[in-house]
Parts: C-alpha cells; structure tokens; sequence
C-alpha cells in the first residue's frame, strides 16, 4: 500500500516517443516516486536494459507499480487468437516482459485485450484470458485489463460479464481518458466492477480536448477521489497523457504536485 503522497504517479508514456531510459529518468529527475513504465521495444526488456531503469528506480527511490507493453494492438492477433500455435509462440515474449517487472518490483501488467469485434466467442474468449492470467501468476504478476476504446473492453458490459466468468482471475485498469472516449462515464464501471480495479490511469478533459493533464480540465477529482475511497480502492492514480496534451513537459509535472496535494486534502 502506498502512502497518500505516492498514489499519484506519471507513465513514462506521457513523453512517447522519447526514449524510454530517457522519459524514465526525467521522471525521476523531477521527483517523480509512483510510476507506470511503458516498454516500447523488444530490446527494452532484455537484461542490461532492464538493469539500467532498475538502477535508476533504487537511487531515485521510484516505485514500478504497472508495467504497459509496446505489443497491446497485436493482443487480438496473439493472444485472442483462435490459431493456437500463434498464442504459444507469443508467450516467451511475455514471458521476458514478466521476468522485467520481478526485477523492477512491478506488480501489474496492462492489458487491452482483442479489439472489435475479435473472432473468439466470449467463452473461449475468457478461458483464453484465464490461461494467460495464470501464465502471469506464475511469474508473480497480475495481469489487469483495460478499458480501451475500440477493444472489447470498451464496453463496461462486457467487462462485467468477464467479470462473472473469472472471478478471482479478472483484474482491470480503469482509464477515464478511454471511457470518455467510449461514450461512457467513469462511475459507469465502478458498480459491479470496483473491487476489481486495480489500477487506475488519470486525465482530464475540456470542451476543445478530450486529454488534458490533470487540473487543466473540467473533470471533478475531488469527487472522484472520493467515491474511490469509499470503494475501498488503495491503488494508484497514474497520470497519462500523450504528447500533444500539453505544451510544455513541465505541465506534467506540475499536475502531479497539484494532484498530490488535492489527494492529501481529499
């Protein structure tokens, strides 16, 4: 559990696509202690890499608390794949991901799971999504599905049916930005789906953007903040923007001091 102060973080996707070594330590460099770092290449997870942004993590004193992998448009192609010798010939791939997040400590592994409309029926869909559950499991890592725009997890529905399909196997990420863009509200997922969430990715938004670094928008956190509290969720808030939301770098980082003190006072 982290403490009040570490619970807002920023994915190192909000400077794609600078390097990923170099996006990881401006985050560190500007005190930066809750993280979700997005690999961006194969190479990125072999070993002397790794070692380099754990390097960096233990001097700064950073948490990995997700992992985002640069493979999530090939998942429908891979994973949820009704040729399933494709699926295993992916998983080593996976595998060095997970071997990467027991060196940084990193618990959860994002997942957009199949877009739509996918070409596996929901039952094989979901004994699919079990298997590599467990596959993760075995690695020490929990593998949260993310609502997505386009996905199937677009749909909070079909979440909730997954949900009741796996039980204790089904984690997810709530990301307001992509419910938003779903038609949907974020509260939308919160009743059945709380006690699910594991992990949640922030933004806000305006009449003129639908991405904006937190504080810069319309959404009301305050409240949100508050309805999470009394849904029992203990996770983090990681700030995730893209690089055409916002002008400056140093709007980021003064959204996440901003977001800190607002959730001190919430």
């Amino acid at each position: 559990m982290y403490n009040a102060i570490q619970k807002i973080g920023v994915s190192s996707s909000c400077f794609y696509p600078q390097p990923t070594e170099d996006s990881f330590r401006k985050l560190c460099e500007n005190g930066v202690k809750c993280t979700e770092l997005f690999f961006n290449a194969y190479s990125e997870t072999e070993l002397s890499f790794v070692k380099e942004i754990d390097a960096m993590r233990s001097y700064y004193g950073v948490d990995v608390v997700a992992v985002h992998p640069y493979m999530s448009f090939t998942e429908t192609f891979f994973l949820f794949t009704d040729y399933k010798r494709r699926y295993q010939d992916i998983l080593p791939v996976y595998k060095k991901m997970f071997e990467a997040m027991q060196i940084l400590g990193a618990k959860y592994f994002i997942l957009h799971g199949s877009n739509l409309p996918g070409v596996l029926n929901e039952e094989r869909y979901f004994e699919r999504y079990r298997e590599f559950v467990a596959f993760g499991k075995s690695f020490g890592v929990e593998v949260c599905n993310e609502n997505v725009v386009h996905y199937r997890s677009q749909s909070p529905d079909f979440l909730i049916r997954m949900a009741n399909a796996l039980g204790n196997d089904f984690s997810m990420t709530l990301d307001i930005k992509q419910a938003r863009r779903a038609g949907y509200k974020p509260e939308d997922f919160l009743d059945p789906l709380s006690p699910f969430i594991r992990h949640i990715h922030i933004s806000d938004c305006s009449e003129w953007s639908d991405c904006l670094p937190p504080l810069e928008g319309c959404f009301d956190f305050p409240s949100f903040f508050n309805t999470m509290d009394s849904l029992g969720y203990t996770g983090a808030y990681i700030i995730e923007v893209y690089e055409h939301s916002y002008r400056s770098e140093d709007q980021v980082f003064d959204s996440y001091k901003k977001m800190q003190n607002l959730l001190i006072r919430s």
